[in-house]
């Protein structure tokens, strides 16, 4: 039997985002372009949590997710998913810090590489990744949009891009 896969948008402080959930959990926080698979079927309340969680975060109110994830890639995409949940809130890294803290140091334009595939964006924080020199480099939302979440984070100041 085919997986269902259950989606809904949301409005954002940073635009409309898609939401989509598996049994499993969160696979999906993707910068809403429009397009869905045709076998997914339309479920605020299987994204409820997702939702409430994310207005939370843009409130102020949350710094950390509690939601179960179905991440879905390479194993070595996977790795570096997983090392960016470790970045905190207001914190951010650098491509060469999470290819030293994967254990792979050489690897850093494959960790930038695999950021820019993480599927669940904001709660997997690959906007918290920056260039070594402290530059804001590419961000599937576009730079605006992680400078906002930069900033809405206390990471980084608005004289930053």
């Amino acid at each position: 039997m085919p997986e269902t896969i259950y989606y809904t948008r949301i409005a954002s402080p940073v635009g409309p985002l898609l939401l989509a959930v598996s049994e499993r959990g969160l696979m999906a926080l993707e910068f809403d372009r429009g397009d869905v698979a045709d076998a997914w079927v339309e479920s605020r309340e299987r994204n409820a949590a997702c939702a409430r969680q994310l207005e939370e975060y843009f409130a102020g109110q949350r710094r950390q997710f509690d939601l179960p994830l179905d991440l879905r890639g390479t194993d070595f995409q996977k790795r570096c998913w997983q090392e960016l949940l470790t970045i905190p809130y207001g914190e951010t890294r650098s491509y060469a810090d999470i290819a030293r803290a994967i254990g792979n140091p050489s690897a850093v334009r494959a960790v930038g590489l695999a950021n820019g595939q993480n599927p669940v964006a904001i709660i997997v924080p690959c906007h918290r990744v920056i260039g070594s020199d402290g530059s804001l480099t590419g961000y599937g939302g576009g730079l605006e949009t992680k400078r906002k979440l930069l900033e809405l984070e206390g990471a980084v100041s608005g004289s930053l891009v």
